[in-house]
């Protein structure tokens, strides 16, 4: 739902963008709020990055793609992994089992019966087919937030079972093709996450995604909220699980304390997150409304600082 081919890859990646997908749009400097300039980093750093804003940053160690599996063309996926491995990242690849086209109709019981009928088999098997020829390390980042409830995603509040049997289903197909990676299963977070866990054999690592928005916390709390104050919640959830545990999606919008706080602490250590290896910056607008009429937060580290 990013962006609407990944035809796109090649031209970002001619023009020395970031291998993430671009939407139109020349990349930019890193901006002086990005959270990759705190120097006192813990946590390792990656990115969502269409526009290449961290295509020069030395200490990003992670490099997060996003895709369809339908109505994509992966003839330059492989670019990716020249990308990564120009710069000794790994890719977070996630797959979405839906296309971006604006036409597409399909319901949630009409895509869930078809992923477990094996009618969608073959776009797993293209990705992961390319996956397994990659030399850079890879991880699988299938049909997250699975558990939200807000009508965004056509694979989400599905039956927890349903939902379990296609994750296995897509992990088994991929394994095959691409043994060496490694699969994360990433809810946003919410109450009831723990129902959609697919068991220890079918999960190397976990995701969760955090976004601090100024106008909303105060609008809530009457005070600005803080990383470790929208990660706790999420992070004691999946905790119990023993696995590692990465920010799959971070951002934040505010005024310039509100991003520098939030800069700064999203890459702190902390002892009460021991789990958290990794924090990845979704450097991208939001294209779906935020409920309570926040609009679509531009994330993007050259707009995340209100006036």
């Amino acid at each position: 739902m990013k962006h609407s081919t990944v035809k796109a890859l090649a031209i970002a990646l001619a023009l020395g963008g970031s291998a993430a997908f671009p939407t139109a749009g020349g990349a930019g400097s890193v901006a002086a709020t990005d959270p990759v300039q705190t120097s006192s980093a813990a946590s390792a750093f990656g990115s969502y990055d269409p526009y290449g804003d961290f295509s020069a940053d030395k200490s990003a160690s992670i490099e997060e793609l996003f895709l369809p599996w339908e109505d994509v063309d992966l003839s330059t996926l492989p670019l990716a992994d020249v990308y990564a491995l120009q710069r000794g990242r790994s890719l977070l690849i996630t797959v979405e089992p839906w296309t971006w086209s604006k036409d597409w109709r399909i319901t949630p019981p009409e895509l869930r019966d078809g992923i477990l009928s094996g009618k969608y088999d073959a776009n797993m098997q293209a990705i992961c087919d390319l996956v397994g020829q990659m030399k850079s390390p890879v991880t699988i980042r299938w049909a997250q937030e699975m558990e939200d409830k807000n009508g965004r995603f056509t694979w989400a509040n599905w039956a927890p079972k349903d939902w379990i049997s296609a994750y296995k289903r897509e992990v088994d197909i991929c394994r095959k093709a691409a043994p060496a990676a490694k699969y994360m299963w990433s809810p946003k977070g919410e109450e009831g996450l723990e129902k959609y866990y697919p068991g220890d054999d079918y999960v190397d690592v976990i995701g969760l995604s955090v976004f601090g928005l100024q106008k909303k916390d105060d609008d809530e709390t009457g005070r600005d909220r803080t990383f470790a104050e929208l990660l706790k919640p999420g992070y004691d959830r999946v905790a119990v699980f023993n696995k590692p545990i990465i920010v799959a999606e971070l951002g934040y919008v505010g005024k310039q304390d509100y991003v520098s706080k939030w800069q700064e602490d999203s890459r702190k250590s902390y002892a009460e997150f021991p789990a958290l290896t990794s924090v990845v910056y979704f450097n991208q607008k939001e294209v779906w409304p935020w409920l309570g009429g926040y609009g679509l937060p531009d994330w993007r580290v050259t707009q995340h600082v209100l006036p």
